[in-house]
């Protein structure tokens, strides 16, 4: 709806599916790559980084794509995008920032048999927790950015700064609800973030405290669109909500902290012991 599309139109949606999809598939793979780099033993990434092919499938799947992903994981997708020119300044960037920021979002992990790099730790900032959950959903800001070259038509900042904000409240609220599921899989999460770096008990202050912000820039902004895109967009979010299976009785869901684990390490040890 922000590009004016219908999407009961499959004329509009077949004829940019295929790049759209390509680069969502593309960024899906990096991603999985990446989690799977992460959570490889230390001695087992050394090894692969040498060069040698380990043989289980996903380690031998990993030997073919570490020296990529280590040096430049869009390297492929940018030549594709430049094929048809649709390699903008502007989507460059953006990757650039997701890259710089890499080495440092892989705080989010603790595997037991490496330990916490407690240098590394000590330094993550709010700063950088924030950054990582605005980058968890710049997929979202790539495939906009791309479907508005290929309509043609100027990017529109007021629709992309209000969907940055919505995406981050998705993002949060989607970490809340797989809060205990991203303890056992070691994956990041805002909240446990925020219980590492505050605490248990000021970490959910803090953390409400974000989102009542976020809430607040997101209102401001909703009031500045169109009131047909404002009204349509409203109406859809609160479809979204009932197919999630909300039960709050509010449209848009209510928010809820789940409770926190305060142990991980003693809480998979107990999930893994319980199967």
């Amino acid at each position: 709806m922000f590009h004016g599309m219908d999407i009961n139109a499959p004329q509009s949606i077949f004829k940019y599916l295929p790049v759209l999809s390509f680069t969502e598939c593309y960024i899906y793979q990096m991603d999985i790559l990446n989690e799977k780099i992460v959570n490889l033993p230390t001695n087992k990434v050394a090894f692969l980084e040498r060069g040698y092919e380990m043989p289980e499938g996903n380690e031998s799947w990993i030997a073919k794509h570490i020296d990529v992903f280590r040096t430049d994981p869009f390297r492929s997708l940018a030549d594709q995008l430049e094929r048809h020119g649709l390699l903008t300044e502007r989507r460059i960037q953006m990757w650039r920032r997701v890259l710089g920021f890499g080495k440092k979002a892989l705080f989010c992990t603790y595997e037991p048999t490496r330990g916490f790099d407690h240098k590394l730790v000590s330094q993550i900032s709010t700063e950088d927790v924030m950054k990582a959950i605005h980058l968890k959903s710049f997929d979202y800001r790539v495939l906009n950015l791309l479907l508005y070259q290929l309509r043609g038509e100027k990017v529109n900042d007021l629709h992309m700064e209000f969907l940055s904000i919505s995406e981050f409240l998705v993002e949060v609220s989607d970490d809340l609800f797989d809060y205990e599921d991203d303890v056992l899989e070691n994956n990041f999460n805002i909240l446990r973030m925020f219980v590492r770096i505050y605490g248990p008990s000021t970490a959910p202050v803090m953390l409400a405290k974000y989102i009542a912000e976020a809430e607040e820039k997101y209102d401001s902004l909703l009031k500045t669109l169109d009131p047909q895109l404002c009204s349509s967009y409203q109406r859809r979010c609160e479809e979204a909500t009932k197919e999630g299976g909300n039960i709050s009785g509010h449209p848009l869901g209510t928010w809820s902290i789940p409770p926190l684990i305060i142990d991980e390490e003693l809480h998979r040890s107990n999930y893994l012991n319980s199967k």
